[in-house]
């Protein structure tokens, strides 16, 4: 075959490709043997279509070909024999073993027969060789690995693994340039030519006295359109184009607007003036013409066009989020290729806990450690990524609901809830946007520090409001929305006042792009349905009307100098398009390779400098140089990220914030970023209490300046982080804060001298909330927070489940757990308990347990009999299983699979259980006392137990198998009691451990168990009956036997804070109460619950005046944690 016939292949591919002939691509892959679809062949192995996979192979190789290929054949017909010796199905093994694996018995005599000798065991894995095999999705996995390194080094697959680089709808152009060149040739060109067909050249019959112009394209003034050309083959015809084929200059357009009214329709190309006559002025197309002198419209295009009508998407399109964002650092320009790898943020470094899904964040402009985060639960918080401190939060809640329309009241009334859809700093910092998914948009002016202040409130659409920018006509800051009601609005940033709306869309706009050229200010606007517009701030209707790439939703974004223009977006069948767009022609100038063909999710876009592109995709970030289309590398973050995070830059580069799956934001930082969080660390306390307060400037709201104005703020006493951060370009000598050196001076006697513990002795130095309860009193043995924070659930020591919930009213709308409003001890209208199963013994006698499922819909319970399944809703008992002995006495869910659990025994044993199939798996033996503590890393892949033999084992989750084994170290002087609960929990970050026993706090890094510190309680304060990290992981709460409660450091194990029994409990000699299990908030860092001895259930939260538990005690140079390996720290010698 010629070669011009080899690319005509691959046009025909991409051609059916777009169309969606999804099984005629992967034929003619086969039978041409050009291109080997690597990802379609992933998707047929790891469903297990073995005579697919055989099949689609057999196009590029055979068995015998070479030993590449015999490995290929063997491996997956291997792996199709196991499975069927898996499932019993012996008949189908012999099959198998005849007709598939006997061909290999010429070449491997002896392996043919030690795998016809697996047909006599029970169990293949009781070969020693496949001991370690897994279940059937872990095999293939492995499996797969396996044969795509034997196909990449396969010969016989040279070449034919890269798909060539061609333009979007290559084959398209091609024919509308022969039709174009046709219709140069007709002796009468007619200037509106009907295409019926290809199947013959064109031909204009009838003489009209004009020939057709020739195509003309101007660079820089963008396409005129021309009376003798025709609407682009695919506008309405049987090709749907791609925008590969914008023809026009977006730069020429946006310099030369058309001063033709045309309210919410195109008039043709894109480009200068109106067309010729009022016939085409009237038109509409739906895509931009390929090329400007041929426009032509076919007689069938009404029912071609409801056949190729983009998707719609619901309003679960602002639930979606693969992200992509081009980044580049300080003086590199686009043109250079001097770059490394390093110089992107790659190492995790803080982790920010937000309690509820992320939906979008953003950067302070200035104050670039500064990170504003909105929530899926509508909570907006700010942090200060250096001290890991949120130092503001607000929560959704509407101002003023009288003053909004009958629609939104009506809205708002029956559901008082809403996430956050966009978060967004003005460019100067002093204001920033939120758009919620309800109607509203909140505007807050920022004054430095926690001095958050309501600005604005906007009824802006019916709906959802879906995006969110600042942008600045006529020199004036103005907010740009756009929303579920298919509209664009522009308001004024001082007042409120609407000044544009923009109509034309026909479905929801998902994103808005506000952008500047020379002089002329405009808007780029994308819909759900795939379509791409332009605005002017006039009331002329759009200037552009064309499909984004694959029809997708898509975000578009210009480089941080404002000369590139990209977009990424993702349709209803989960393919994303990445793309640079050529702004002279008005077409893709490149799209990106390597995100995933089955993206979860909706690409959210931005840009920072000028060198490399991101995206979150596939569980990882991936990056591209800009230059470059093949992705330059990726990284998971060390694991935990969702199949699709958010993630966001600072202005300069050198940050990274992404989302993970646990509700947390993790902070990458590249070298320069890791030096500034350091600077900051050293520099926050001296900053906090040595600096002289700087004069506090209100922001400049009513006229738009230079986006490069400093923002003057003071951060006053609050600490300290944000001081320090707030130096950044504003110190009186010049120098940025990366280069100030940490003044080291021997000060830490004098700061210690400073420093004093928190002391709280009294109910007016703390808030606090005893539950209300009517139900017989029993001592607390368990406790929890559900995941979403509304309601708390106890389990008493007489086998009694206690639900509170917080309920939403005029008060208090957000229905989270709160000392501010008292909850409801709930039960359904049955007024059925939950009530575990029992064993014969006395209850008081047994271990009770529960988890709680990551949806709050059922709980998994136990108190010395079976096992419970409970629905969270209806009190109801789903199932049972498991009865004693041994009785269970600790429950974990597996993080990636509700179906398995972790179950800890009384004698002593984990048994790994399938609640799905009803069977364990394994059973892992490993403790000499019963098991009080289980807890997963889903980074490290192991499970860590705890026991009442005071020992902590690791086990490997991949195969089970014990990696190692610790016994606690009991300080000297004290007695190891003969059983005592040890319980674990991991950090946020998944790699440090805390491990509570009555004698001390320790941490531990895993997998290796090196224990980091201890802490040791005074003798006074009893033994430590329970321990829990805060949300955020910044704080360990303490309960002891005297009553009292600690508040510990996490980063340094030491007391901050100590809370007395008479700050929360009325003093009662003859009766000795103190907690027995302590909870935290999932997402507030401050609050926590104690279950008691004498069966309540108290909530805790510092002043709001205060904010949080005390202050850190000063770490001396030197003694940081991440020095001190294995440190003792004594509650004595800290007073």
């Amino acid at each position: 075959m010629s070669s011009l016939s080899r690319e005509l292949v691959f046009l025909i591919l991409q051609f059916l490709d777009e169309e969606k002939f999804k099984e005629t691509v992967h034929r003619l892959e086969q039978e041409s043997g050009f291109f080997f679809n690597m990802r379609y062949f992933e998707e047929m192995v790891t469903n297990g279509e073995w005579d697919e996979v055989e099949k689609y192979l057999s196009g590029f190789t055979k068995v015998d070909d070479n030993r590449y290929s015999m490995k290929i054949f063997f491996e997956i017909r291997k792996q199709k024999y196991l499975e069927a010796l898996d499932k019993r199905d012996r008949a189908k093994g012999v099959e198998i073993l005849v007709k598939d694996l006997k061909v290999f018995a010429a070449f491997n005599e002896e392996l043919f027969k030690e795998i016809t000798q697996l047909l006599t065991l029970e169990n293949f894995r009781d070969n020693e060789q496949l001991s370690k095999y897994g279940d059937t999705k872990s095999a293939r996995g492995i499996m797969l690995a396996e044969l795509k390194k034997l196909i990449e080094a396969n010969p016989l697959f040279r070449d034919k693994l890269q798909f060539p680089t061609l333009k979007n709808s290559r084959l398209r152009t091609l024919i509308n340039q022969s039709l174009n060149w046709q219709h140069q040739l007709c002796k009468n060109p007619r200037p509106n030519p009907d295409i019926k067909t290809l199947f013959v050249d064109h031909s204009c019959g009838q003489p009209n006295g004009a020939r057709a112009p020739s195509p003309v394209t101007n660079p820089l003034m963008g396409a005129v359109p021309k009376p003798g050309g025709f609407p682009q083959l695919g506008a309405h015809g049987p090709f749907q184009p791609t925008p590969a084929a914008l023809p026009t200059s977006l730069a020429g357009w946006m310099a030369n607007p058309s001063p033709v009214p045309h309210p919410s329709a195109s008039a043709g190309p894109i480009g200068l003036g109106a067309p010729n006559n009022a016939a085409a002025l009237l038109k509409r197309p739906r895509t931009p013409p390929n090329n400007p002198g041929m426009d032509y419209q076919t007689a069938d295009s009404e029912h071609v066009l409801k056949r190729t009508r983009p998707f719609g998407i619901s309003e679960e399109v602002n639930n979606l989020s693969v992200n992509i964002l081009p980044v580049a650092y300080t003086s590199q320009s686009h043109g250079q290729s001097s770059y490394s790898t390093d110089d992107l943020p790659k190492a995790v470094v803080r982790t920010l806990n937000q309690g509820s899904a992320v939906k979008s964040m953003d950067f302070h402009p200035v104050q670039q450690i500064l990170l504003l985060v909105g929530t899926n639960m509508g909570d907006v918080m700010l942090w200060e990524v250096g001290s890991r401190e949120r130092i503001a939060a607000k929560s959704f809640k509407v101002w003023e609901i009288k003053s909004c329309s009958v629609t939104s009241q009506a809205s708002l009334s029956n559901d008082l809830t809403a996430s956050v859809n966009r978060v967004m700093w003005s460019p100067d910092g002093t204001l920033f946007g939120v758009a919620y998914s309800k109607n509203i948009v909140h505007i807050y002016s920022y004054h430095g520090g926690d001095d958050l202040r309501d600005h604005l409130e906007i009824d802006a659409h019916n709906g959802s409001v879906n995006d969110l920018a600042f942008s600045y006509p006529n020199k004036q800051l103005c907010v740009v929305t756009c929303g579920e009601d298919r509209v664009i609005k522009v308001w004024d940033a001082v007042t409120g006042t609407r000044q544009f709306t923009f109509e034309g869309h026909e479905a929801p706009v998902y994103s808005i792009c506000p952008h500047h050229k020379e002089n002329i200010q405009f808007i780029f606007s994308t819909a759900t349905d795939g379509k791409i517009k332009a605005w002017l701030y006039d009331n002329l209707g759009s200037r552009v009307d064309y499909d984004a790439p694959g029809h997708s939703s898509t975000m578009m974004a210009y480089s941080a100098d404002g000369t590139r223009l990209f977009s990424c977006g993702t349709n209803k069948e989960g393919e994303s398009y990445l793309v640079e767009w050529n702004e002279s022609e008005g077409a893709v100038k490149r799209t990106y390779l390597g995100l995933g063909k089955r993206s979860v999710g909706i690409v959210q876009f931005d840009t920072t400098k000028n060198r490399f592109l991101a995206a979150g995709d596939e569980f990882s970030i991936k990056f591209w140089d800009m230059d470059n289309v093949n992705p330059l590398t990726s990284i998971d973050a060390e694991g935990g990220l969702p199949a699709s995070p958010c993630i966001r830059f600072n202005k300069e580069g050198i940050l990274l914030a992404v989302s993970t799956n646990d509700n947390s934001v993790k902070i990458l930082a590249n070298g320069d970023g890791v030096r500034l969080l350091r600077t900051v660390e050293n520099r926050a306390f001296d900053a906090s209490r040595a600096a002289p307060p700087a004069v506090l400037k209100a922001p400049t709201i009513g006229t738009f300046g230079s986006a490069n104005a400093g923002v003057v703020t003071s951060i006053g006493d609050r600490a300290a982080p944000s001081a320090a951060a707030s130096m950044v370009g504003m110190s009186g000598d010049g120098r940025g804060l990366a280069d100030v050196k940490p003044k080291i001076t021997d000060e830490s006697a004098e700061k210690s001298r400073i420093w004093k513990l928190t002391e709280i002795n009294e109910q007016s130095q703390c808030r606090s909330l005893r539950l209300p309860d009517n139900l017989t009193a029993m001592r607390v043995s368990r406790l929890i927070y559900t995941n979403s924070g509304f309601a708390i659930l106890a389990l008493a020591s007489n086998a009694v489940h206690k639900l509170w919930k917080w309920q939403r009213n005029d008060r208090y709308v957000t229905a989270k757990a709160t000392t501010s409003a008292v909850p409801q001890l709930w039960q359904p209208p049955s007024g059925i308990l939950m009530t575990n199963e029992i064993s014969d013994t006395n209850p008081e006698d047994a271990v009770p347990c529960f988890a709680l499922s990551k949806n709050d819909s059922y709980v998994m319970s136990a108190s010395g009999g079976k096992i419970s399944l409970f629905n969270m809703m209806t009190f109801k008992t789903m199932t049972t299983f498991m009865p004693p002995p041994p009785a269970a006495t600790f429950l974990a869910f597996h993080p990636q699979d509700n179906n398995i659990i972790a179950i800890g025994m009384e004698d002593s044993s984990i048994q790994i259980y399938n609640v799905r199939v009803d069977e364990v798996k394994t059973k892992l033996k490993g403790h000499q006392k019963r098991i009080t503590g289980l807890a997963f890393s889903h980074t490290l892949n192991v499970l860590v137990s705890s026991g009442a033999d005071s020992q902590l084992c690791v086990w490997s989750t991949d195969g089970w198998e014990k990696q190692t084994s610790k016994f606690l170290q009991i300080p000297s002087g004290r007695a190891a009691p003969s059983l005592a609960d040890t319980r674990v929990q991991f950090h946020l970050d998944q790699i440090h451990l805390l491990a509570v026993h009555e004698t001390q706090i320790a941490i531990y890094e895993a997998p290796k168990l090196e224990c980091l510190k201890q802490f040791l309680p005074r003798e006074t304060s009893g033994p430590i009956t329970h321990a829990t990290y805060s949300c955020d992981s910044q704080s360990i709460y303490v309960a002891f036997e005297d009553g009292s409660v600690g508040v510990l450091t996490a980063q340094s194990l030491r007391l901050r804070c100590r809370i007395n029994p008479a700050a929360y409990l009325t003093p009662n000699p003859s009766l000795r109460v103190y907690p027995l299990v302590i909870a935290s908030h999932p997402s507030d860092p401050n609050q926590f619950a104690l279950g008691l001895t004498d069966g309540g259930v108290h909530i805790l939260e510092p002043l709001e005046s205060e904010g949080k538990w005390g202050t850190s005690p000063p770490i001396e140079n030197g003694a940081g944690p991440s020095t001190t390996s294995g440190a003792v720290v004594p509650e004595q010698s800290q007073r």
